[in-house]
């Protein structure tokens, strides 16, 4: 008999995220091949002239393509004070 671990998720239902193509908020989740698959849905811009034609505004992205926005206002927040560290030596 073998035990297995299943990592927790990193992200919850109702989490805004961000990631390359913009901001989301997570919808749904999966474990799937040896990770965490998100389901973000991002803001609906203007409707488009030829109209809509499904769940453009959705998306499953990996866990490794996704960070939490407050994750990455501190990591600028830390790179602007470095920088003010360098100039000020």
């Amino acid at each position: 008999m073998s035990a297995s671990f299943l990592a927790a998720p990193k992200f919850r239902e109702g989490q805004i995220v961000s990631f390359i193509g913009g901001e989301g908020i997570i919808k749904n989740y999966r474990f799937e091949a040896d990770s965490w698959d998100y389901l973000v849905k991002m803001p609906m811009g203007p409707e488009p002239e030829m109209g809509r034609v499904g769940y453009e505004t959705m998306i499953w992205l990996s866990e490794v393509d996704i960070c939490s926005p407050l994750k990455s206002f501190s990591a600028k927040v830390l790179n602007l004070q470095q920088k003010t560290l360098v100039k000020a030596c």
